[in-house]
């Protein structure tokens, strides 16, 4: 048996969902054997999988959104690939409680993260993007790294994406040339261009506290940022705004298109190879996966989705476990997924279904176990 699933946001990690769905199937089936690779597609909890396959934990103190400092931590393996997480140093985690700073929240700290995953020996990093609080095309983020963003007084400009209407000049000479010999792989399940209506902030500003005014403001702040960008670095930079990932965590996409010369992938595709799952798939028989709420999220490039297809194609059975359910049978059976059993069939109600989420797991986890291998 192969658990590769993500984390249940707001309950378990991933680590942990993969704990209780062994203690349950082993109540069902003592003894059985089990393998997990707790898995992520790119957003928050990717550090934490890269850290479960066995990375080493590292940490850096940063600049978070707001501008106070908060501790960040990335993964480093063995052979020098990093994976950073902009969340842990950008996140809306980072955000007081119910404020939000949709204008001025800053992705320096992203930045200052990367520097210290190049510090620690870096030579190729996974960018996992998601969860963020900013929506500053990744202005923030790059100038950590070196780049100069400056007002028609010559000025830096403020701090976030609603600063980037006064931009006059860009100036990206100046960001760490180790950069130019990292291979940097932007990974994310978000395919939205930079700007207009399925742009960063029509999409994802509301999630971050921008009203209509400031989704108009930030729409126009970083359509204007990219045509000052076009200016300094050449045509690409107006092929980049509208090209799929470039709107992904506040437009950090566009940021590392342009300034580090990323490689967008689906997160799920990086991180399967990234932890390991193609040889423990390889040794499976059956694959239980699974995430907090199975939706039409997870249709489009989440974690349970990507697990599925890489196990249908190897002709093994899939089946999911999530707190809830909100896909009809029809749809898990396109996506591969043979049956999913959601919490909220043992609990309905909801803040409990999460409080008590760990013990539940173990009962759907032996139901799962006597539907299927007893």
């Amino acid at each position: 048996m192969l658990i590769a699933a993500d984390k249940f946001k707001g309950s378990l990690t991933a680590v942990e969902v993969a704990e209780h769905v062994t203690a349950g199937l082993r109540r069902a089936v003592p003894g059985l054997d089990v393998a997990a690779v707790p898995v992520a597609d790119g957003g928050d909890g990717t550090v934490a999988a890269a850290l479960a396959a066995g990375f080493t934990r590292h940490e850096a103190r940063v600049t978070g959104p707001t501008g106070a400092p908060v501790t960040a931590t990335f993964a480093l393996g063995a052979d020098g690939a990093a994976v950073v997480e902009m969340a842990e140093a950008s996140g809306l985690q980072h955000l007081p409680e119910g404020v939000f700073a949709p204008l001025t929240a800053t992705t320096y700290g992203t930045g200052e993260l990367l520097l210290a995953a190049l510090d620690a020996g870096a030579t190729s990093i996974v960018f996992g993007v998601g969860g963020s609080a900013t929506t500053d095309g990744g202005a923030g983020m790059l100038a950590a790294l070196g780049a100069r963003f400056l007002d028609a007084h010559g000025e830096p400009v403020g701090p976030g994406g609603g600063s980037l209407r006064e931009l006059a000049t860009a100036d990206l000479s100046g960001l760490d040339p180790r950069l130019a010999r990292t291979g940097i792989v932007l990974a994310s399940d978000v395919d939205n261009p930079l700007t207009g209506p399925k742009g960063a902030p029509a999409v994802y500003g509301p999630q971050k506290g921008a009203d209509q005014d400031d989704v108009a403001t930030l729409d126009a702040a970083l359509a204007h940022y990219a045509e000052v960008l076009e200016r300094a670095v050449g045509p690409k930079a107006a092929e980049y705004a509208l090209a799929p990932g470039a709107g992904a965590a506040g437009g950090i996409g566009y940021g590392a298109l342009v300034g580090l010369d990323a490689a967008f992938r689906p997160g799920i595709d990086v991180m399967l190879d990234v932890l390991g799952f193609g040889p423990a798939l390889a040794k499976a028989t059956f694959v239980i996966t699974g995430e907090g709420s199975l939706d039409e999220q997870t249709l489009h490039g989440k974690a349970p989705a990507g697990v599925a297809a890489a196990a249908r194609a190897a002709g093994l059975d899939v089946v999911a476990v999530c707190g809830r359910l909100q896909l009809p049978q029809e749809a898990l059976d396109r996506a591969g997924i043979r049956r999913a059993y959601a919490l909220t069939d043992l609990e309905p109600d909801p803040a409990r279904c999460m409080a008590e989420a760990g013990p539940l797991l173990e009962r759907a986890a032996e139901n799962l176990a006597r539907d299927f291998l007893v």
